[in-house]
Parts: C-alpha cells; structure tokens; sequence
C-alpha cells in the first residue's frame, strides 16, 4: 500500500535560497524536457527511458543542470512524461485537450528525490521536530507531528513551497500488506456492520442506518475572501504591496481548502472505524460541476477528495470501501423498487406503489447498501425488512474534534 505523510518545514534563509534555486532549475529541466519532446518528429518522439539517457548531455552542454540530484533531475523527466499520460487517457476519453503548457515561476512549485538524495534524521531536532537532508541543497528543519511508522519504508521525498510562501516536505510511503489489518470475511457482511452513504444536499452525507452529517459552513470564510480579493484588485501589480496581499488572498484560500479536508477526515476515519463495509455513489463529479446550478457548493463539498480519503484509510482500518453505480438510487424504492419521479425540492420519498415513506436521502442511502451487496456477490437478508433499517433518531455531526472522533470513534460529541 502506498500513501504519504506531509510536514511544515522550516528552512534557514540559507537553505530557503537554495531550495528556491534547485525549485527554478527544476523548473527549467521540465521546460527544456518539453521542448525537447515538442521538436521531435509526430513519428519518432523520445519516451522517459531517452530522455533520461539524454540529461548527461544536458548536463554537460548546460552546466546549471549539472547541479541537480540525478535521482531528482530523472523525476522531474518522469514527471513531464506522467502530465503527457495523463493528457493523452483524457484525449481517448474523448475530452477536447491541448498541449502541456511551458511552466511559469508560478506554476511549478515542487521537486521530487526518488529512492535516494535524501536523509531523515528523527533524533536531532527537539521533540516534535525533526531534519530532513535534500543532497545538494542541506537540513530542513520539519514539525515532526507524527512519526513515520516503523513498517513503512520511504520511497520519495518532496519539498513544494505553498502559494502562501510557506514550505511543505512530504514523504511517499510503502507498506507491505502483511503489516495492514485484515479486511473481515465478506460472507460475515450484513445491514448491522454494513452502511450504504448517499451524498446529499441538505446534508453532506445522509448513511443508511439513520445518521446525517451536517455541512460544513464556509459563508464566513468567503466574505473574508471577497474582501481579500477587492483589496488585492486595487493594488498595483507586481509591487510589493501586491505580492503581499496575494499572499493574504493565498492564505484564506487554504484555510478554506484545509477546513474541509479536516472536515472530511474526521468523518472517513469514523466511517472504516466503526462498520465493516462502507459502500457509497460513483458519481461523476465532473459532470456535476459543469451544471449550471450549485455548482460551487459542489465544489466545496469535493466528494472525489472524500471517496479517495474513505479507500486509502480503508486499508489502514480493515474496511471495504464499494463504489456502486449512482443512476437510480434517488428514483427507485428501497422497499419495492417501483421508479418514481421526484423533483430535487421534494425531501421526501413516498412510493405509491407499496407505501413505503422516508426521507429521499435515506431511501438513496439504502438503495446504495443494496446494490453493494450485490455488487460483493450477496443478497438482501430476508429477515432484515428495509423498513427497520434506517434509525428513527439522527446524529449530526457539528463541532466534534478530530482526536474525539479518533478516540471514541463515533460522531456524537
């Protein structure tokens, strides 16, 4: 298994300069990879494997590139060739794509060391502090907020310097399976250890046995950003007034960004915590975002991020995460599965077929439970009628801190 831990660093000016240095060349080793890539006749362009042959060459012919990491400097080639991967998958998706862009100061903001160029010292700094030694460039100082775990073996280390200014190191790691917990069997699975998720509206999340988490509320936060931003319109660009209110407007940005993802941990580490299986919508977010309406609401609530969140700590926690198919789960009934038509203002599911009555999230969340135990290969058990599945008593999740939800694993306050 493969995830990554990411630390506050704080470099000396010093070392700042150098990582600002090391951050420009990379820069332009990508641009030079690019260009590279660009002559290159349609039938014959270079793959990774010939550039990486190439950088020698460019290291000689150019000798600000001879300062680089050659682990460093083969990530930043491998990192070119990704972005073009990942470009041409959208292409066969059928996506209307252009070129990779030449990268502007602004644009590229990280630098990668695979395998080696780098050393981690746990015992040099203070308590709660660590160092982290890029080759070339020296020891960064990070608030070394959690240990990295004894079983996982570090396989990259990036630094990146944050449109706030400030730097951030994050170590990729590798665990072997045998250390994770074991998943429980699926034939142990029932609606008792099982939740479907329906992601809503009027709640962030709406599960199938009753529960609802509230949305967060980010109305504050986006004044404060409106302001930021007509203060920042009315300086002159590129003084020194206007650097430092765009980091102003920066800094609102990731709070916004970081309220949400604390949001969303919170809420996964309580889901693979307490049931055995966790079942919730693929839904197409980007086609969601391109409506007309809420559209940033949408945004805000990222349920990608979320989905992504809930199957990497589902390994962590030994829990199955299924994605199932979202057509339908508003429409049908949970109870006989007679479609109905529903307009989004309506909240409330009534079927005028076998008179089932509940909240429309609810029957959604308990269609998702349906339909992933078919998808694991089980049916619905007969003695568990759908009507005494979803709980008559809600929990909203408010103002519950994340290490309360660790603890107690539960969302009550």
């Amino acid at each position: 298994m493969e995830y990554s831990h990411r630390y506050h660093a704080y470099p000396t000016d010093e070392v700042a300069e150098g990582l600002e240095y090391h951050l420009n060349v990379h820069r332009q080793l990508y641009n030079h990879v690019r260009w590279d890539y660009e002559q290159a006749p349609e039938d014959d362009k270079p793959s990774e494997y010939d550039q990486n042959n190439r950088l020698p060459e460019w290291k000689h012919k150019w000798p600000v590139f001879s300062g680089l990491h050659s682990k460093a400097a083969q990530a930043t080639v491998a990192r070119f060739h990704r972005n073009l991967s990942n470009l041409r998958k959208k292409k066969e998706k059928g996506y209307n794509v252009g070129r990779l862009k030449r990268q502007a100061p602004t644009d590229y903001r990280s630098v990668t060391y695979n395998q080696s160029g780098f050393d981690l010292d746990e015992k040099r700094g203070r308590d709660r502090f660590a160092y982290v030694r890029f080759s070339k460039i020296g020891w960064v100082r990070i608030r070394y907020h959690r240990p990295i775990p004894d079983h996982a073996t570090i396989k990259e280390v990036t630094f990146k310097k944050e449109t706030t200014g400030d730097w951030f190191v994050s170590f990729g790691l590798e665990t072997d399976d045998a250390y994770l917990p074991e998943k429980p069997d699926v034939d142990s699975l029932d609606a008792s250890n099982s939740v479907g998720i329906d992601l809503g509206i009027l709640n962030y999340i709406h599960t199938s046995d009753g529960k609802t988490v509230d949305w967060f509320d980010l109305k504050d936060e986006y004044e404060r950003l409106r302001r930021e931003q007509r203060t920042l319109s009315r300086k002159e660009k590129e003084s020194n007034n206007y650097e430092k209110q765009r980091r102003e407007v920066a800094k609102v940005k990731r709070h916004i960004k970081r309220k949400v993802l604390d949001y969303q941990h919170k809420i996964t580490t309580w889901l693979v915590r307490e049931y055995d299986a966790v079942f919730v919508e693929d839904l197409d977010v980007k086609g969601m975002l391109e409506q007309s309406h809420n559209a940033r609401n949408k945004q805000d609530a990222a349920w990608r991020q979320f989905i992504t969140l809930l199957e990497y700590k589902a390994d962590l926690y030994g829990c199955h995460i299924v994605q199932v198919e979202a057509a339908g789960t508003t429409k049908e009934c949970a109870s006989c599965g007679v479609e109905t038509a529903k307009p989004i203002w309506v909240r409330e599911h009534f079927c005028p077929s076998c008179g089932f009555e509940t909240d429309r999230d609810a029957n959604a969340a308990i269609n998702v439970l349906q339909s992933g135990f078919s998808e694991l290969g089980l049916g619905w058990p007969e003695s568990t009628p759908v009507e005494t599945v979803t709980a008559t008593d809600t929990t909203h999740f408010e103002s519950v801190s994340a290490r309360h939800v660790v603890e107690t694993g539960s969302l009550g306050a």
